[in-house]
């Protein structure tokens, strides 16, 4: 028997628990696991026979509590599919007035800068409080980190956008050597 403990923001409970605790049973069923929430302090408990299994669960709830919707969340039960949080503050300290210009920078203006990397990394990107939480292929969330890292250390837009397509043509280019048996 392996379990873990995590808090979740208060504001997330209802997202993790459902109408009617419909979101907690479908992860208590995907991930084989039993799921304790502490609604008054936000803890929960992830219990299971099975660790990998209460790792993936882990994932799920840590994704649900950074801002994804349950639906987005369940796709880490698939396989090739991971979860991935950069903390905001590694790249400007404490500083509230640094945090907001630079959730500004991934965010962009009304979402387009998200939306963008979304896009084109195939991913799903959450900016929550002090994070920026991705989810998607392993590949993917390896050219998505990259890209969001660049926009938190200052470089400009235009230039993360060239560097994912020359990225995203690449990672093309390999899969239809892959398909093709091109080496």
């Amino acid at each position: 028997m392996d379990s873990k403990e995590l808090k979740v923001p208060k504001e997330r409970l209802a997202v993790l628990i459902g109408k009617e605790g419909e979101i907690k049973k479908k992860i208590e069923s995907l991930g084989h696991v039993k799921l304790d929430v502490n609604s008054k302090t936000g803890d929960v408990m992830i219990s299971g026979e099975d660790s990998l299994d209460v790792y993936i669960t882990k994932d799920v709830v840590k994704a649900i509590a950074r801002g994804f919707s349950p639906k987005i969340a369940l796709k880490l039960f698939k396989e090739g599919y991971m979860f991935d949080l950069i903390d905001i503050r590694d790249y400007v300290g404490n500083s509230k007035n640094a945090l907001e210009r630079i959730r500004g920078r991934v965010i962009g203006s009304e979402g387009k800068a998200r939306r963008y990397l979304e896009h084109v990394t195939e991913t799903n990107i959450s900016v929550f409080h002090k994070t920026v939480a991705i989810i998607g292929e392993v590949e993917n969330v390896t050219i998505a980190r990259r890209a969001i890292a660049l926009l938190l250390g200052g470089s400009p837009h235009g230039n993360v956008y060239r560097w994912l397509e020359r990225k995203k043509q690449e990672m093309r280019k390999r899969q239809f050597e892959e398909e093709h048996g091109i080496l």
